[in-house]
């Protein structure tokens, strides 16, 4: 009994990365459907209420449609999230579908999904970095009382209990949300920042930071490689804000937190700081992969690609896994670059189906 060939391009998530690649598909004229859980945007809406992105926004557009916003201003969260949403209404989303599985089949993939399975013969997974908050093993040995969220979890100041708060992770989300609690808390900042971008790089407009960012930090430069790792394993460099912000804001630095004392507050070189009374992980996310079936993993958990491509399953790509080609890949303005390329690449393949 002869196979049936599956056929179409499913793209799944329609965040930045899924909205760019079906942009440059429509522009190839590849049919594609786009799978989305919830409603394009709305992710956005769900992170802290004075969230604003690094990037100026004349570098924030996707494909075809500049941000709506002043140049050399920094786009707020509903202006990110509202933006995502228009996009996606010129594009083949589907709404309200959730994929559980994955597998590569004779035929080309079945999806397992909340209204069904689906069949597909190429299928670009754009998922995101931030699906799973990353928590330290340690948060479990912190004293019952005290009150812990990830940074994915923060709304405002007036969210936060009163009394002091440690901030675990020096990265921009990390220092920004410090800055901001220190105007009503006492804070403390935990971690070993990265990378801080240079503030001179932002001046005229953010255009020669964002020729720097998207340009020179690319695996095909010696730079970029040697960024490239660190940034897959600890996060971006530091843009916009430092951790000489967060001090000038009255924000305490700590080296890392490695450790708990006895009464289960947090300790520093031996020594605990008895009057932090809330804990915000600023650690990041992991990813998960795990529902997709046969894919090769690296030590983090990130796909194995060739530029977007798992050669391990042929017809299966990736857009906006962090540093897929260069430091803006998973940013609004820069996840284009590797859309574009993915798209040519499904062209391609479908063109020897």
């Amino acid at each position: 009994m002869a196979v049936q060939q599956a056929g179409g391009t499913i793209v799944i998530g329609a965040g930045q990365a899924g909205l760019a690649t079906a942009f440059h598909l429509s522009r190839l004229a590849i049919d594609c459907e786009v799978l989305e859980q919830g409603v394009p945007g709305d992710s956005w809406r769900h992170r802290w209420d004075s969230l604003r992105l690094f990037t100026p926004a004349q570098h924030c557009g996707l494909p075809g449609r500049r941000f709506p916003a002043p140049r050399g201003t920094f786009p707020s969260r509903d202006q990110t999230a509202a933006y995502l949403r228009d996009y996606a209404a010129e594009l083949p989303v589907t709404a309200g579908v959730t994929v559980t599985a994955l597998r590569r089949t004779d035929a080309g993939f079945e999806l397992e999904t909340s209204q069904g399975p689906r069949t597909a013969a190429q299928v670009v997974v754009a998922t995101g970095a931030n699906t799973v908050p990353r928590i330290p093993a340690l948060a479990r040995r912190l004293a019952p009382q005290m009150h812990q969220l990830h940074s994915s979890d923060y709304r405002n100041p007036g969210s936060v209990p009163d009394g002091g708060v440690l901030v675990v992770g020096s990265g921009t989300s990390g220092v920004q949300i410090a800055i901001e609690l220190a105007e009503t808390h006492r804070v403390w900042l935990a971690g070993k920042a990265p990378f801080h971008i240079p503030d001179a790089l932002l001046k005229y407009g953010g255009d020669l930071y964002w020729q720097f960012i998207h340009r020179a930090l690319t695996r095909r430069t010696p730079l970029g490689r040697k960024v490239a790792p660190k940034t897959v394993a600890h996060g971006a460099p530091l843009i916009s804000v430092s951790t000489a912000d967060a001090e000038r804001a009255g924000v305490v630095l700590l080296p890392r937190l490695e450790s708990v004392a006895d009464t289960g507050a947090p300790s520093f070189v031996g020594q605990s700081i008895p009057d932090v009374t809330t804990v915000v992980w600023a650690t990041g996310f992991r990813p998960d992969y795990a529902w997709i079936g046969g894919l090769e993993r690296d030590g983090h958990g990130w796909p194995l690609t060739d530029r977007g491509a798992a050669a391990a399953l042929p017809g299966l790509f990736f857009v906006g896994v962090p540093f897929q080609f260069g430091l803006t890949s998973a940013l609004l303005g820069g996840v284009g670059r590797d859309a574009r390329h993915v798209a040519r690449m499904v062209a391609a393949g479908q063109r020897t189906i």
